[in-house]
């Protein structure tokens, strides 16, 4: 299962649970619901998504380092300031914000089974390697970063 890790990228893993999130949308149409307001709450979380996964490039560009995770050995800085003290992984969790979007504007519960699986499996074949390679790389400062700082949110 190694051979997953790093693989596929982000943006890629993303675009595959929107497909799938829409496919199961459509395959089970007795799970439509309606949300009042759901516009307003499907902007928010993709505005909020894109801006919290925007800044987390942001933040690498600034510091001169890759935004590219399947690469993780290109890292030349430690980035813990801005939204990374927010979140160790604000790209992946501004991601999780708009499939969350997407969901509410497909407005079906089984879309929303497909969450839990992005999670996961950003976590073992996205998050995890990468975290491992930081551990390596930066040592005791990414340890201390790690400990005060959630995964996610």
């Amino acid at each position: 299962m190694q051979t997953l890790e790093l693989k596929i990228p982000p943006v890629v893993q993303v675009l595959v649970t929107a497909s799938l999130m829409w496919t199961l949308a459509i395959a089970v149409p007795s799970l439509d619901f309606t949300l009042s307001a759901s516009s307003l709450v499907v902007i928010v979380f993709a505005v909020i998504g894109v801006a919290f996964a925007l800044c987390g490039v942001l933040e690498f560009r600034s510091a001169g380092t890759t935004v590219d995770p399947r690469v993780p050995e290109q890292s030349v800085s430690l980035v813990i300031r801005g939204v990374y003290r927010i979140s160790r992984n604000p790209m992946y969790a501004g991601f999780l914000l708009v499939l969350i979007a997407w969901g509410m504007f497909l407005s079906n519960l089984a879309s929303f089974v497909l969450l839990p699986v992005f999670v996961i499996y950003m976590n073992r074949f996205q998050i995890t390697p990468e975290e491992r390679h930081m551990r390596e790389k930066f040592g005791e400062a990414y340890r201390e970063y790690e400990a005060e700082v959630r995964r996610w949110i």
